[in-house]
Order: C-alpha cells, then sequence, then structure tokens
C-alpha cells in the first residue's frame, strides 16, 4: 500500500519537472493563486516554462523571483517597486524564507480573485480596476488644484505619492514643481526612484474624469519638460565651462540614437535614458514619430551613431526595427532593454546585439561603448 507523500515533498519533486502550476506555486509562497495571476498580468512575474501540452509552468528562475515579490510586499514595498526588484534579481535560493507566512485569505491589494484557466496560452489583456475617482489619492485626499507641492524634503515612497495625488488632481503645475530637474540633478535616480514608479502606479488605475482629464498626460508633460529644460541648462552649463557645444563635429561622431518601442504612445523611458546620457557626456538623439524599419535604417545611414538603444516601459515590444537595423549594420551596438525573458527570445543572436533588464544597465552598457 503506497503512503501520499507531504504536499511539500510533492512541490519540490515537482519543482524538477518541467515546471510547477499556480496552485503549487501559491501553497509555496503562501498566496491566493489569485495573487500570482495578478502579478502575472500586471507586472510580469508569470510562468515562463510550458509543458508537453503547452501549458505555462513556473520554472525555478520564476519560483525564486516570486520569492523576493512576496519578501519584499511583507516588509511593506509597493507592489509596483518590489515586482521591479524581483525581475532584476538573480536570486536561485528557492526555499522559502522563514518570514513567510500563508496568508490564504490576502489577494494582492484590493483585487477580486478571478477565473483563469493554468493552460492559457495567451496573457490576459490588462485591465484597469476602479481605484481612483477624479482627484482621489489612494487612502489620502489629494490637494486641492493650485495648492503648494510636497517639502523638497519629502523623498522615496512619499514624493511618489505627491506626484500621483499631483496628477490625479490633474494639478500641472504641482506636478511640474516635483519633477523638476536641476543642472546638477541625477536624471536616472530622477527616473529609476520617482517618475517610473509614478507612471506605473496611474497606468494601474481606471479613473472618471471629464473631458479633457487625463492624470498620465498631467505627469507625461510634467515629465518630459523636466527632462527638456534639464538638458538645455546642462549643455548650457557646459558650454559656459569651456566644453564644446551639443552639435560641435568632437561629440556628433559619438552621437546616440534612442528609439522607443513602435507602440508606445508616450516614450517617457526613452527620453529619460537620453537625458540620463546627456548628463554623463554623450551626445543623444530620440527617435520620435513614425520610424519604420526603412526609415529606421535610412535614418541611421544618415546619421553614423556609435550605438543605438531601444528603451521602452513595454513587456513585449516590437523588434522589427531591431532586426532590420542588425541586418543592415550588422557591427553597430544594438542594445535592448527587456526585463521579461520571452522577449528576450525573440531578439537577433550576435554579439553586436545586447539585451540589458534595467534602466541602469542600460545606461552603463551605453555608456561603456561612448562615454567621453
Amino acid at each position: 500500500m503506497t503512503s501520499s507523500r507531504p504536499a511539500q515533498d510533492e512541490d519540490r519533486t515537482r519543482a524538477s519537472s518541467p515546471g510547477l502550476a499556480v496552485a503549487a506555486v501559491a501553497r509555496r509562497l503562501g498566496v491566493a493563486p489569485a495573487t500570482l495571476r495578478t502579478w502575472d498580468r500586471r507586472y510580469g512575474l508569470g510562468p515562463s516554462g510550458r509543458t508537453a501540452g503547452s501549458h505555462r509552468r513556473y520554472t525555478t528562475e520564476d519560483v525564486a523571483r516570486l520569492l523576493v515579490m512576496r519578501r519584499l510586499t511583507l516588509e511593506g514595498v509597493a507592489p509596483v517597486d518590489a515586482a521591479r526588484a524581483a525581475l532584476e534579481a538573480d536570486g536561485t535560493d528557492l526555499e522559502t524564507p522563514a518570514d513567510v507566512r500563508p496568508v490564504h485569505d490576502a489577494p494582492d491589494e484590493d483585487v477580486a480573485p478571478e477565473a483563469e484557466p493554468e493552460g492559457d496560452d495567451e496573457p490576459r489583456a490588462a485591465r484597469g480596476h476602479l481605484r481612483a475617482l477624479p482627484g482621489g489619492g489612494e487612502g489620502t485626499p489629494a490637494r486641492p488644484a493650485g495648492a503648494a507641492p510636497a517639502p523638497g524634503g519629502a523623498s522615496g515612497s512619499g514624493r511618489v505619492s505627491a506626484v500621483i495625488d499631483a496628477a490625479l488632481a490633474y494639478d500641472q503645475a504641482a506636478c511640474d514643481s516635483l519633477l523638476r530637474l536641476g543642472a546638477e540633478a541625477d536624471p536616472a535616480a530622477w527616473w529609476t526612484q520617482m517618475v517610473e514608479p509614478a507612471w506605473a502606479r496611474i497606468a494601474q488605475r481606471t479613473v472618471l474624469g471629464t473631458p479633457g482629464e487625463v492624470p498620465e498626460l498631467v505627469l507625461a508633460t510634467a515629465a518630459l519638460r523636466a527632462l527638456r529644460d534639464f538638458t538645455q541648462e546642462f549643455e548650457q552649463a557646459q558650454s559656459a565651462g569651456g566644453g564644446p557645444p551639443a552639435n560641435h563635429p568632437s561629440r556628433m561622431r559619438k552621437i546616440v540614437l534612442v528609439f522607443a518601442a513602435p507602440d508606445e504612445v508616450v516614450p517617457l523611458a526613452a527620453h529619460a535614458l537620453a537625458a540620463a546620457l546627456v548628463a554623463k557626456g554623450a551626445s543623444c538623439r530620440v527617435v520620435t514619430g513614425p520610424a519604420s524599419t526603412h526609415r529606421s535604417v535610412e535614418l541611421v545611414a544618415m546619421v553614423r551613431p556609435a550605438a543605438v538603444v531601444l528603451a521602452t516601459s513595454l513587456a513585449r515590444p516590437d523588434l522589427d526595427v531591431v532586426h532590420s537595423l542588425h541586418d543592415d549594420h550588422p557591427d553597430l551596438p544594438i542594445f535592448v532593454g527587456l526585463r521579461r525573458d520571452e522577449s528576450a527570445g525573440e531578439l537577433p543572436l550576435a554579439a553586436s546585439v545586447q539585451r540589458v533588464r534595467s534602466f541602469t544597465g542600460l545606461l552603463h552598457e551605453v555608456l561603456a561603448v561612448v562615454a567621453p
């Protein structure tokens, strides 16, 4: 007579197979299956393995990232920030930390469980949730339009919350003030620590507004204005200090072209990366407007950049431009910012094409090629 093995032993045995189903991973982490599906849909922390029947399964690396996500959320880190850290982590320890305790009755945030077939091959489209009404912050009333912005000393999650409140209140002046960059500022830290988290959280909300009211546009307008002003002030300071102007031939020889994903409506990540490169002394231009593969190849042939970058916040961007540029310029360094492993397999297999997981890593890789 065969005795049944404990659930934990069963999970360990299945971990060595093509992967774990959502129910098994939920038991291991002590969360509801609906929470895992929410993390997959919102943050890209989903299963990357497949069985012979094309069912998606969690690999050991997937589980390792989920453990990071679980630990950080229990420590009070905002889910979007915890997910970013989990996606960038290289953890391989799959043992459940001691501080992870079962909370099967506590789904992620305020999301109700949803019935989704585990074998669903296609990720479900992201859906907003009615978590914010006009002018409504998250647990805190928003400032009235025209009110003074948060104190300059505010930092971390408090400053991110202030930006979100200003955008949801359609307070353009407050948002402009909060996102302003001085000539000595660090655009990379500004993006990763404040703007990107605020942008991601606002994108998760469904807002009821009157005609012309779009919180994302308030934030995008403030961010783009801050980057434009920063770049102008930085270049003026460099010229005043005796440095060559932005259009000097010595700087144009190592110019970087930054492309946004074709289907990205507001390419904030591309503009933020360009400003971060400028702050490090590089010459950079952002490709905007229609950028078909043919036009992109012509543009690169005309400009002759030292490197090309695809910077995007999308989980699965269109990579046709990358393939076309590599086919016509096989020796041109091309850097692509991709956090999800699924899209990495769609890149050309070449030493000149590099996939980078994080914004900071992308900045450093490009600078290694074009830094003065």
